[in-house]
């Protein structure tokens, strides 16, 4: 299986996970990656279940994320799910060039939908010229999330140690795609097929995918699930949620539906190509990522 797209079908509709590329997150830069991906747990609970997960917490110093993004052909639509981390690192910027190998062009998407405003999910929204990278696209985003990152809400609100970074893609990636952008403020369904879903939270106004193809369902869950051990803990938070206690209860809720509709999942920092299903253990969930057979 290559690394870089994956190709599988929801009902009717054909779908690609594609990659923008990885991002090691590491000191000093960032927090170390227990700190980072589970800001709240006690610290002996936290190593119980990292080395169930046979990762060893002082060993532990970096983790490299995938930037999933995805394509889905619907017949009358071309739709992108965001647009990844662009210049974000040497690492990325990776979605252009695998979109070519897929026989895709820039011109030919008709619906960028963006799930939230950070850099990793907007950072190719744009070209080296700062123009719309996608030039026939409508570009959607939620109305909450749309203002919160072009007003004064994200500087005032932001904690100091991400602001430079977040406002600095917010305010080079958002404002060349204003007039070409659909804001939402309730659930609708986007183009025939897939509704946007509220899942604020990790940011204000974050929010997920359903997509729906004959009795098929994917639901595309952006960053509302970072990694597989907040399915297991999922009142476990991370350091980079906006709204820890709204971020918990989004996640409840987003993983009691998609469990009981035995729906495949889509998750954006997943090991690629971050498909799978959500199975009830209990009180909690676990991740089961899909076959891939070679």
């Amino acid at each position: 299986m290559s690394n870089e797209t994956f190709r599988f079908e929801t009902g009717k509709f054909e779908c690609v996970a594609v990659s923008d590329g990885t991002l090691t997150y590491a000191p000093p830069a960032f927090p170390p990656p227990a700190i980072l991906l589970f800001g709240n747990p006690p610290r002996e609970p936290l190593e119980r279940v990292l080395l169930e997960h046979n990762v060893h917490p002082e060993q532990w110093a970096e983790w490299t994320s995938p930037y999933i993004c995805l394509v889905v052909k619907t017949g009358d639509h071309l739709v992108l799910v965001d647009t990844g981390a662009g210049s974000l690192a040497p690492t990325t910027g990776k979605l252009l060039p695998n979109l070519k190998a897929e026989g895709i062009a820039p011109e030919d998407i008709d619906t960028v939908i963006l799930s939230h405003g950070h850099p990793d999910h907007i950072g190719g929204n744009t070209d080296a010229q700062g123009k719309p990278a996608f030039p026939n696209a409508r570009y959607v985003m939620w109305k909450e999330e749309w203002d919160f990152w072009t007003s004064e809400q994200a500087e005032e609100r932001l904690d100091e140690h991400v602001r430079e970074i977040l406002l600095k893609f917010a305010r080079e990636n958002l404002p060349p795609i204003q007039g070409h952008v659909d804001l939402f403020d309730r659930e609708t369904e986007i183009v025939p097929g897939i509704r946007a879903v509220a899942a604020p939270g990790h940011t204000p106004g974050h929010m997920t995918l359903e997509i729906s193809s004959e009795d098929e369902k994917l639901l595309c869950i952006a960053d509302g699930v970072l990694h597989p051990i907040h399915l297991e803990h999922p009142e476990w938070h991370a350091a980079v949620d906006f709204d820890p206690k709204q971020v918990v209860a989004t996640r409840r809720r987003l993983l009691e539906g998609v469990a009981n509709r035995k729906a495949l999942v889509l998750a954006f920092h997943f090991p690629f190509p971050g498909l799978g299903r959500v199975v009830k253990k209990g009180e909690r969930w676990r991740w089961q990522p899909i076959e891939i057979t070679s």
